[in-house]
């Protein structure tokens, strides 16, 4: 089996003494960092994420922090979403987008004050395309990568791990929003947001100093719950139609083919640089679009290639990402379908690195 070579080029994370003792098992490499992806087994990790609690080393989740006058400014010129009404306390889920209304991340935009934000990034080197815009732009904005790394708290017991930690008025926050909680005297934000359906939180952890002690904490505090290391889970992030950037979408894709023009308010977005681009795609209306896929028969390989969608001999899609559903006794996948073949109930073929292929299925939303 190969292994990662570690260099400073690709760092560790503060919680990444907590994460080899619980035996991790894979890790991949996210914003050059380490991110755990299999504990005891993906489809183990699948189900206790289900029925339990998880502590998850998110801190690959970087921060793209915004300060001074012109943050709020910046922020919208990054977003097709208009935050004219976001208030401090609030997090969005933002797409952010290039010139043309190319997808250029996913992030979730966590508002700490008028003049102060911090961009919670996907896989991309986001934070060198915003240090351009407020330099060309001449903005006054401080825009920096933070000590902050995220630790969040997944799966059907957060509330109760959470409250044993935190005290119970982490109950009270409200989804995609945050509030402020103490710990060892360091103020840290917890959003009620998380990579997964299953319910939970994400901990902003500012200090990599205090990384190890909130991670021993929580997991002491959450024996009785079953609590475990664990990470995005690949099984359940498919079936709840959880996007991941550069996988199932890139810069090739504007957010309405990716499924996110609900997040997007173009008309009245004012500033954001690829506004004008979306205008048309908005007005003319995608030629593709993300649809869940059901692909028929036993388990289908490791997803690490775009698989071809076929309509006889047409090509009318990729697969992006694909795996067993242990609960749903079928193959789930996450595609990119064109409009004459996207309507759900579509029977089409899925081609599989090996030549073969597979009836498949257009899907009336996601398992989750």
């Amino acid at each position: 089996m190969a292994l990662i070579s570690l260099s400073r080029r690709l760092r560790r994370t503060p919680f990444s003494e907590g994460v080899e003792a619980a035996g991790v098992k894979g890790y991949t490499v996210y914003n050059h960092m380490l991110l755990p992806t299999v504990f005891h087994s993906i489809e183990d990790d699948y189900h206790h994420l289900k029925r339990a609690v998880q502590v998850w080393d998110v801190a690959c989740e970087r921060q793209v922090e915004l300060r001074g006058p012109d943050a709020g400014r910046l922020m919208q010129m990054l977003t097709p979403r208009d935050l004219r009404g976001m208030l401090p306390g609030q997090c969005y889920y933002v797409p952010i987008v290039d010139e043309t209304g190319g997808m250029l991340n996913d992030p979730v935009a966590v508002k700490l004050a008028e003049d102060r934000w911090w961009v919670s990034i996907a896989d991309s080197d986001l934070l060198y395309w915003v240090k351009g815009l407020a330099y060309g732009f001449r903005l006054d904005v401080l825009v920096d990568e933070p000590d902050v790394s995220p630790l969040a708290v997944q799966g059907p017991k957060s509330d109760d791990l959470m409250a044993a930690v935190f005290g119970d008025k982490v109950r009270d926050i409200r989804f995609f929003r945050f509030g402020m909680f103490e710990f060892l005297g360091h103020q840290l934000a917890i959003a009620r947001s998380g990579y997964s359906k299953q319910g939970g939180f994400e901990i902003y952890v500012e200090g990599s100093e205090i990384g190890m002690p909130l991670w021993n904490v929580l997991m002491e505090a959450g024996r009785d719950l079953d609590v475990r290391a664990g990470c995005p889970n690949l099984i359940e992030r498919i079936e709840s139609g959880l996007l991941s950037y550069g996988n199932d979408m890139t810069d090739e894709n504007t957010p309405h083919e990716c499924g996110l023009g609900r997040f997007c308010n173009t008309h009245t977005a004012i500033g954001c640089v690829g506004r004008d681009a979306l205008l048309r795609v908005a007005q003319e209306g995608p030629v593709r679009q993300i649809r869940s896929i059901e692909i028929d028969g036993p388990a289908v390989p490791a997803c690490d290639q775009l698989w071809q969608i076929r309509a006889g001999e047409q090509v009318v899609g990729r697969v992006s990402s694909a795996t067993w559903s242990p609960d749903f006794q079928t193959n789930v996948a996450i595609g990119m379908v064109r409009m004459t073949h996207w309507n759900p109930g579509t029977e089409l073929a899925v081609e599989l690195p090996d030549g073969s292929r597979r009836d498949a299925l257009v899907k009336e939303g996601f398992w989750n």
